[in-house]
């Protein structure tokens, strides 16, 4: 699905210098690196606080936990998604309330967010999934007039624009509070863990620093219940260097997907992603509707043929025995439970040839016709 290999040979002298620059000065928790990065990332985003920490499952958590929230509070969030967004909520003895998405974006919807909002809402955590944003200017519109906070899940989503009426923002500083994962297969990923928290607003990134550091005010001083939560020097080293290639990454990953488009145009029942006209899908990944078309027998065919295929994801969050203490399994999602069925990934990256491309869709054909 995605080729670290070649992408690290490409760029292999400049990250090989900056780990052994991180080595040599010994420099590992909290060296020149993570500020330097954090300091690029400001720049790129446009953003006036980036805190680094250590994974994007604690960048949403540590942003709920910066909210002040109490337990029986309720979150609105998607359920199709990864699980890292609605775990965090239950962990905080918060509430997840689960709701429908939008079946061309697969982004959550703004109407069912509206129908979901009781007096217990405190947060909507909207995530821009696969690479495409969500409708914020719909959601932010909701949330201002109910009084909610937002969180934005970018984790599959940096360096996506989002555009206004006054021009555009990146994905991730709408709202009060963006997150991300630098996890490797991401669109910026590191070779570790590691993650990222954005906000414009100055209380709370005060707040944030405190908790992913024990809630310390300085060193031995503790204010607040944190946690232990930071972004490594050699990860940020990799970080720094990748981040200048970010355009140009999602440049390739953009001529992949135009590829696939191109070639899909001729089956009705492939329904190839959408694009938004309010943002620039980014392509995390390139998820396909199959529709009259046996989506598994069509992954295990290729997996056969040696060509790498992803569900994201087969099981919904309100589907999950972990959240059976909330009742969701009675929940009604249509629209999730019918794209459960039928999604199916391919691969996309930036090192991909056209030979490569030529072959996927060559073994996708001979199972389509056959």
């Amino acid at each position: 699905m995605v080729d670290l290999v070649s992408q690290y040979q490409e760029i292999k002298n400049e990250v090989n210098h900056a780990i052994q620059n991180v080595l040599e000065t010994a420099q590992f928790i909290n060296g020149p690196e993570v500020k330097s990065f954090q300091q690029d990332l400001e720049k790129y985003l446009n953003v006036k606080h980036v805190i680094p920490c250590a994974n994007g499952t604690d960048a949403l958590q540590v942003s709920l936990m910066s909210l002040g929230l109490k337990p029986g509070d309720e979150v609105i969030t998607p359920s199709f998604t990864f699980i890292a967004t609605t775990e965090v909520i239950a962990l905080l003895g918060l509430k997840p309330v689960f709701v429908d998405v939008e079946k061309d974006t697969f982004c959550i919807d703004p109407k069912k967010i509206e129908e979901a909002i009781t007096e217990k809402t405190k947060a909507i955590v909207p995530v821009h999934l696969y690479g495409q944003a969500a409708n914020m200017e719909k959601i932010l519109r909701i949330a201002k007039d109910n009084n909610l906070y937002v969180i934005e899940d970018n984790a599959q989503a940096i360096g996506s624009d989002y555009y206004t009426e006054n021009g555009h923002k990146k994905t991730g500083t709408l709202g009060d509070i963006g997150c991300t994962s630098f996890f490797p297969s991401k669109n910026l990923g590191c070779y570790g863990d590691g993650g990222a928290i954005f906000t414009n607003n100055d209380e709370l990134a005060d707040t944030i620093r405190k908790i992913v550091n024990h809630g310390q005010s300085k060193r031995y001083y503790h204010d607040l219940v944190g946690c232990n939560s930071r972004l490594d020097s050699i990860q940020a080293a990799v970080l720094r260097i990748k981040l200048k290639k970010l355009d140009q990454y999602i440049e390739s990953r953009r001529k992949v997907a135009d590829y696939y488009d191109a070639f899909f145009e001729k089956y009705k029942n492939v329904i190839t992603p959408f694009r938004n006209s309010y943002s620039r899908h980014v392509f995390h990944q390139y998820t396909l509707i199959l529709d009259g078309i046996d989506r598994d027998a069509l992954n295990k065919h290729l997996a056969e043929k040696g060509i790498p295929s992803m569900i994201y994801y087969p099981v919904p969050a309100h589907k999950q025995k972990m959240f059976s203490a909330f009742g969701s399994e009675a929940t009604e999602l249509p629209v999730t439970d019918w794209l459960t069925k039928r999604v199916l990934s391919l691969p996309i990256h930036t090192e991909m040839e056209e030979e490569q491309l030529e072959f996927i869709c060559k073994n996708i054909t001979e199972f389509i016709d056959k």
